[in-house]
């Protein structure tokens, strides 16, 4: 593995953005999911288990990763200008694009907007809506109001330590990121709550948490994503997923313009079942 540093300026900002290079073959972009303990050495078991046959670039998102984090405004906005930044940068040809959880509805935006970059994409477990709008959709007048508590200075950054414990991570973990309870070990506990740690660590999870990097509002928006322009998707759908989650996967896969796939997991089998990813992206 080599790690990369690309120079990036994403709204006006620079953005230094350090990639994972795995494997041999044909060019791939491997996009980790947006979440509270997000960072892309999650997506670098499945780069390993695809680098016989495939060169996988891997990069943090802005506001994310086991980093110091640069700040830039947290936004849908943002993240497409990114990704735009990214493929400048980087801009293959892909014979392969791999987007986790919410970077699902980014990285299709982007072969939308950059026809012929990407061979095919497989979309892991993939994701629209965050974890609050999910579970209290019909609060959503607070989910401004608790973002802008966690973002404020002193009291914002003790109330998210208070909700980034290693217990209440652990707990996380077991209820819904991986399916097998018995992998959240001391040792994944620990490397994830180091993630949470990092400076300005608690404005990526504020902004996330409460939809505000969703990059559509709702699940006819994001199915309209799709169209006829886009190159082979593979929708990999983990048995385990959480009810509200696994619905929208189904309904994804029921519209007819991708192909569906299951695997084993919960919200994260790209980290918890890279063998059996990378598999299913093999036989796809």
């Amino acid at each position: 593995m080599e790690t990369q540093a690309l120079s990036l300026t994403v709204a006006g900002r620079p953005v230094p953005t350090p990639c994972d290079v795995i494997g041999q073959g044909q060019d791939a972009l491997l996009l980790p999911a947006l979440s509270t303990i997000s960072a892309r050495a999650e997506m670098r078991d499945l780069a390993r288990a695809l680098g016989t046959g495939y060169r996988c670039r891997i990069p943090d998102w802005p506001g994310f990763g086991a980093r110091p984090r640069t700040r830039v405004p947290l936004a849908p906005e943002t993240f497409h200008a990114f990704l735009d930044a990214l493929l400048e940068a980087a801009p293959g040809p892909y014979a392969l694009g791999v987007a986790a959880g919410h970077a699902a509805g980014y990285l299709v935006a982007a072969a939308r907007r950059h026809p012929g970059t990407f061979a095919r994409l497989v979309l892991v477990a993939p994701t629209w809506r965050g974890p609050l709008p999910t579970a209290m959709p019909g609060r959503a007048h607070w989910f401004p109001r608790i973002r802008r508590a966690v973002e404020a200075p002193i009291f914002g950054e003790a109330l998210y330590r208070i909700n980034i414990s290693p217990p209440i991570i652990g707990r996380m973990m077991r209820a819904h990121v991986y399916a097998d309870a018995a992998r959240v070990t001391p040792a994944v506990v620990r490397d994830k709550h180091a993630i949470t740690r990092q400076r300005n660590g608690r404005f990526g999870t504020a902004a996330f948490v409460t939809g505000g990097l969703d990059p559509v509002a709702s699940r006819a928006a994001f199915l309209d994503l799709f169209d006829a322009a886009l190159p082979p998707i593979l929708v990999l759908r983990p048995e385990g997923a959480p009810r509200r989650s696994g619905a929208e996967m189904d309904a994804l896969i029921a519209g007819g313009r991708v192909t569906g796939a299951v695997i084993p997991g919960a919200l994260s089998p790209h980290e918890e079942h890279p063998e059996a990813v990378a598999a299913a992206i093999r036989a796809g």
